[in-house]
């Protein structure tokens, strides 16, 4: 269970998560939670303790000196006709390195997918975090804003934004042709949909709480992929017994993990979903999965962790 010494009833988590993903107003979690007779918590703090606080979810500073930080525009003549992201390197790296998509959640590139890019560079990858707002001015600076410009856009053009970001992420010259692609939530979706349409050029997928691609490509994914599933997350996980037939159907390389007792979002360390052990078992598990992966072909050794 997540540290944090509010205790939040599951029903407000299931409420949170109908809210973040459309499926609710606003007007109607805050309703939902005033419903729930909660002894000493006011109906501010739980909303609270449900929503971002990126202040708690910096693990790797901006100005770390092992890294460098920079936003760069890649061309995405299919979607909106130029991207933009969050580009990260490791410091004093003279060989070619594996690269790592970043997919943010259903809000654009907020400050903790921001740190997860980070999170990736430190640990000796190349780092891109798109930001699918980018058409729209980028991310706003609050999820509230965030979600409502994502639902705004054009979905197709807006996967075509993401196609284009991992092929312009494969061949950067920095890079050693090795692509992996790690997301949260709709960030997990789009880890499912690029292994689908681009197998060739996806050599590993890690998505995060994630849906399947759409029925016209998932019978293209091969993998490996590495699947983070919550527990207690029954929308995802519904989709999880169509999803593996096919890729079982497919011979697929995949591993499947499911933390038990954790929400949807318990990677997110800014919120009340987070469950630090859980998160960092699959994060863990996610560097193990890049070491085996991204290595350039000539290399005989993989990085050590």
């Amino acid at each position: 269970m997540s540290d944090n010494t509010v205790e939040i009833p599951q029903q407000a988590f299931d409420w949170y998560d109908e809210y973040a993903h459309g499926d609710i107003d606003r007007r109607t979690f805050i309703t939902r939670i005033s419903s729930v007779a909660v002894s000493g918590l006011a109906i501010s703090t739980i909303a609270a303790s449900l929503t971002p606080n990126y202040a708690k979810a910096e693990q790797v500073s901006f100005n770390d000196p092992d890294i460098t930080a920079s936003y760069v525009e890649f061309d995405s003549p299919n979607g909106h006709g130029t991207g933009s992201g969050y580009f990260v390197v490791p410091k004093g790296q003279s060989e070619k390195l594996g690269t790592v998509l970043v997919v943010h959640e259903n809000r654009g590139l907020n400050p903790y997918i921001k740190d997860v890019a980070r999170r990736v560079a430190k640990a000796g990858y190349i780092a891109f975090a798109p930001d699918a707002l980018f058409p729209l001015g980028g991310y706003p600076g609050n999820d509230d804003d965030g979600r409502k410009m994502q639902r705004s856009m054009d979905r197709d053009k807006m996967e075509e934004d993401f196609k284009a970001a991992a092929l312009f992420l494969k061949s950067h010259e920095k890079g050693n042709q090795k692509l992996a692609v790690v997301g949260f939530c709709f960030g997990g979706y789009i880890s499912n949909m690029l292994a689908a349409n681009l197998p060739n050029v996806v050599d590993a997928a890690v998505p995060f709480y994630g849906t399947p691609g759409k029925d016209d490509v998932v019978n293209k994914v091969k993998g490996p992929l590495l699947i983070h599933f919550a527990g207690l997350d029954k929308r995802v996980n519904a989709t999880w017994p169509d999803y593996k037939k096919v890729l079982d159907a497919n011979n697929a390389d995949y591993t499947a993990h499911t933390y038990k007792d954790v929400n949807h979002g318990f990677h997110n360390d800014s919120t009340s979903r987070y469950d630090q052990q859980a998160a960092e078992l699959a994060w863990q598990r996610t560097l193990s999965f890049f070491a085996a992966h991204l290595a350039a072909k000539t290399k005989t050794t993989t990085l050590a962790f």
